[in-house]
This record gives C-alpha cells, sequence and structure tokens, in this order.
C-alpha cells in the first residue's frame, strides 16, 4: 500500500491499517524500525499521559435537541 509523505512529512495510515490496530482520530501510536530495516507500527500502550484538549470533557454530550431551522433562526437574530 504505497503512500506519499507531504512536506510536512506526514503520511496518511491506510484504512485497512487503522482498522486492524483499531486506530481512531486521537490515537497515538509508536514506530521502531526493525533489523532488516522496515518501520514498525504499533498502537501506543499508554495513553494516561495523553494531553487531554479543551473538548474532551464535554465530546457528545450536548442534550439541547436543536432543529436545523429553529437553530438557524436564532442565529441570524430571526426568533
Amino acid at each position: 500500500m504505497p503512500t506519499s509523505i507531504t512536506v510536512k512529512g506526514q503520511v496518511t495510515i491506510p484504512k485497512q491499517i487503522r482498522d486492524a490496530l483499531g486506530l481512531r482520530p486521537g490515537s497515538s501510536v509508536d514506530f521502531t524500525v526493525n533489523r532488516d530495516g522496515e518501520v514498525v507500527i504499533h498502537k501506543a500502550k499508554d495513553l494516561s499521559r495523553r494531553k487531554l484538549d479543551r473538548f474532551d470533557s464535554v465530546r457528545g454530550r450536548a442534550d439541547v435537541k436543536w432543529r436545523t431551522k429553529d437553530l438557524m433562526a436564532l442565529l441570524r437574530g430571526d426568533a
């Protein structure tokens, strides 16, 4: 599965690999190079040191049931 490196040194991990390792957005990974010079990627084991971003504590917790048209009216000042 060839992939390209961006000018920032970033690569996209193919979906098949992400699925096999259970990687999700925000997952931590470790890279190693084996004796044959091959790069090996592992899902990081210790995520407790991961710095939480300011949205982690509220992600997925909205309890307001807005209808799109009502929300748009409120934002536009039509309400």
